[in-house]
C-alpha cells in the first residue's frame, strides 16, 4: 500500500483480525514488536515499551459510537477469503519486518510488517513535534501536538521543559541540560527560592503553571508548595490544609498572604520556622522519587544512581566522566586519603549524603544481604564497570560495553556497527568516542573550513562518525533522530528531501559518502528542513539552531580547523 491513510485502515483491520481470531498469539506478537531489533529502528517502539513495564501507559479513550458502528458494519460485508488474504500478507511482512538488514533503503522501511507500522501509527499523534494550527493562525502551544508530552518552561532567566506525565506522577519532571529537578528544585536553581510558590514562579510562555493546572492543560499528583507557602506566611493561625487546597485560586492565596503580613513578628516567626521544616519535609518527599542524584566531593562532580547504591565499600553507585566507582572510591580518588568518610565528604545540594541516609532517601543493605549488589560474582563486577542503558538511545537491552569507558551501546546504535564476529571475540573493544579521543592528536589539522569539506570521508571517517554519536546524545528528546515523515504526514508538502539522524547513519554504514562535504550537507538539511516547516513556530526552530551550533562547534574541534585562530 502507497497510501497511509490506506495502510493506516490496513494495519487496524489486521490487528482487529488477530484479536478476535488469534488471542492466543498475542503474546507472540508483542514479542515480535519488542525485539531488540526493531526496537532500536523506532523510537515510538522504545517508548511504548518503558510506559508498558513501568506502568505509566494509559489506553486511548474509546472511539466514537458512529465509528464504531461503522467498524462493525464493515466486518461484517468482509468475506472470508479477504480475510485469509490479509492473514497471508502479515505474516509475510512480519518475516520482512524482522529479517530487514540494517543497510536497506527507505523504501524498504516504509513497506515494514505490522509489528513495527501498527504501533508506530497508533501512537504518532503522541509523537507529533508541530503545530496543529495552519500557518498564519496562533494558539496556546500548550495546545500544539509538539508540546503534548511536554512544554517550554521559564524561572527567572532559566529556561527548561517540563514532562506533563512525570509531573502528574509526582515525579522530577523539568529537564535542564540532562538534568532533571523537580519544580520546587527548578525554582530554586532559577534563583527564585524566596517565592516559595513554583506555581506562579516557574512560567509557559508567560502564563503560569497554576493557571494551566486550574484550566485543565496540566495534571499535578503530589506537589503542594503553594500550600506550604501560604502556611508559612500565615501570623495568626497555623491552618489545617487538606490534600486538594493547594490548587485554590491563586489570587485569593495573594490576598491572604499580604494581609497576613501584617500579624505580629514573634508569631510571624514562628510560622515561618514551621514554614521553612514543612518545605524540608516537601524537599524530602521529593527527593524519595529521585533515581539519580547530583553529588560532589571536593571540586569533582559526579552523579549518583539509587538502584545500584549498597554502601560505601560496594556497589559502583558514582558515575563520573570516567568511571563507575563506590562512594569510598570516589572519595580517595578525589582527595587522595586512605583515611575518609564518605557520609560526610560526599555532599547532595550542599548537604552530606549522611543525611539521605538519615532519612530513609537512600537505603543501606544489610550486612547478610546476599543480592547481586552485595554478592556479587565476577560477572557482576564486571558489569558494574558501564553504564545500564544505551549511550545514545537511553534505553535498556542487549547492550555492547566499552573496555576503555563506561559506556554501552546497542549493537546498531554504534557507529560503525557492532558486528557479532566482534561480540565473540574476546579482546578489548573500544568505542568510538575512546578511539577518537586516543587518536584525535594525530589527526591533521585544516587551515579552513573548505578545505576539510572537500576531503574523501574515507580518511576522516572517524571524526564523522563520531560527530553523529555526538549529535545523536546531544539531540536528548531524540526530535532528530527519527525520519520525521512517520508523524508529520504534510512534511513533504513544504520539505522536498527528508532528512533524519538514522537516515545519515545508513548511508555512512553503508559508506554512501564520498567527500566529508557531502556528510555535512545531509546534517545541515536536517536543521534547514526543521526551519523550513516549522517558519512560525519559533520555539521548535530555535531547538534546531541549537543542535545544529553544537555540531559547527564540534565539527571544528574535530577536524581541528585553524581559520577561527587565524582570524582573531
Amino acid at each position: 500500500m502507497r497510501s497511509k491513510a490506506n495502510m493506516k485502515n490496513g494495519m487496524y483491520d489486521l490487528l482487529d483480525w488477530l484479536e478476535r481470531e488469534r488471542s492466543d498469539h498475542i503474546g507472540l506478537f508483542w514479542k515480535c514488536v519488542f525485539k531488540d531489533s526493531i526496537r532500536n529502528q523506532y523510537v515510538t517502539l522504545q517508548k511504548l515499551h518503558i510506559s508498558l513495564l513501568d506502568g505509566s501507559f494509559q489506553f486511548e479513550p474509546n472511539l466514537p459510537e458512529k465509528l464504531e458502528k461503522e467498524e462493525t458494519e464493515k466486518r461484517k460485508r468482509k468475506e472470508p477469503s479477504e480475510e485469509e488474504n490479509g492473514k497471508g500478507n502479515s505474516v509475510k511482512k512480519k518475516k520482512k519486518k524482522k529479517t530487514r538488514g540494517v543497510g536497506e533503503e527507505d523504501d524498504d522501511e516504509e513497506q515494514a510488517g505490522p509489528s513495527g507500522q501498527a504501533t508506530q501509527k497508533k501512537k504518532s499523534k503522541k509523537l507529533c513535534f508541530s503545530s496543529p494550527l495552519k500557518r498564519g493562525e496562533k494558539g496556546n502551544i500548550w495546545t500544539w501536538g509538539i508540546f503534548k508530552n511536554q512544554i517550554p518552561v521559564t524561572c527567572g532567566d532559566k529556561e527548561g521543559f517540563l514532562n506533563r506525565q512525570r509531573l502528574a506522577k509526582g515525579e522530577k519532571c523539568i529537564v535542564v541540560e540532562k538534568q532533571w529537578y523537580t519544580p520546587g528544585e527548578f525554582e530554586k536553581f532559577a534563583g527564585k527560592a524566596s517565592c516559595r510558590n513554583w506555581k506562579l514562579s516557574i512560567r509557559c510562555k508567560g502564563t503560569t503553571l497554576g493557571k494551566l493546572i486550574q484550566e485543565g492543560h496540566l495534571k499535578v499528583k503530589s506537589y503542594k508548595r503553594s500550600t506550604k507557602a501560604k502556611k508559612s506566611l500565615l501570623s495568626d493561625r497555623v491552618p489545617t490544609v487538606s490534600a486538594g487546597e493547594g490548587d485554590d485560586d491563586f489570587d485569593e492565596e495573594e490576598q491572604d498572604s499580604s494581609s497576613d503580613r501584617q500579624s505580629s513578628t514573634n508569631t510571624t516567626e514562628e510560622e515561618d520556622d514551621a514554614g521553612e521544616q514543612t518545605e524540608e519535609q516537601s524537599d524530602d518527599r521529593e527527593d524519595v522519587h529521585k533515581t539519580v542524584f547530583k553529588v560532589t566531593c571536593g571540586d569533582v562532580a559526579a552523579t549518583l544512581h539509587k538502584k545500584r547504591f549498597v554502601s560505601g565499600i560496594l556497589g559502583k553507585c558514582i558515575r563520573t566522566e570516567k568511571s563507575w566507582m563506590t562512594p569510598v572510591d570516589f572519595v580517595k580518588e578525589v582527595l587522595c586519603e586512605t583515611d575518609v568518610s564518605w557520609k560526610k565528604d560526599i555532599t547532595c545540594e550542599g548537604k552530606p549524603l549522611g543525611d539521605l541516609i538519615e532519612k530513609n532517601i537512600l537505603s543501606c543493605h544489610s550486612l547478610f544481604c546476599d543480592c547481586r549488589l552485595c554478592a556479587p560474582d565476577s560477572e557482576d563486577l564486571d558489569n558494574q564497570k558501564n553504564d545500564d542503558e544505551c549511550w545514545i538511545c537511553r534505553s535498556e537491552g542487549k547492550l555492547v560495553e566499552c573496555d576503555y569507558c563506561p559506556r554501552s551501546f546497542h549493537q546498531t546504535c554504534h557507529l560503525p556497527h557492532v558486528e557479532d564476529a566482534i561480540l565473540e571475540d574476546e579482546s578489548l573493544w573500544a568505542c568510538t568516542f575512546c578511539v577518537f579521543t586516543k587518536y584525535k592528536e594525530s589527526f591533521s589539522s585544516m587551515e579552513t573550513t573548505a578545505a576539510a569539506l572537500s576531503c574523501n570521508i574515507s580518511e576522516h571517517m572517524q571524526q564523522c562518525q563520531y560527530l553523529l554519536l555526538y549529535l545523536y546524545n546531544t539531540d536528548q528528546q531524540q526530535i532528530f533522530a527519527t525520519n520525521p515523515t512517520l508523524y508529520l504526514s504534510d512534511q513533504t508538502t513544504v520539505v522536498t528531501t527528508p532528512m533524519w539522524f538514522g537516515r545519515v547513519a545508513e548511508k555512512l554504514q553503508e559508506k554512501q559518502y564520498q567527500t566529508v562535504g557531502d556528510f555535512v550537507s545531509d546534517v545541515h538539511l536536517i536543521f534547514t528542513n526543521c526551519a523550513s516547516y516549522n517558519r512560525d513556530n519559533p520555539e521548535f526552530t530555535a531547538m534546531g539552531v541549537t543542535v545544529k551550533e553544537f555540531f559547527d562547534r564540534e565539527f571544528e574541534n574535530a577536524f581541528k580547523i585553524q581559520e577561527e585562530t587565524a582570524d582573531s
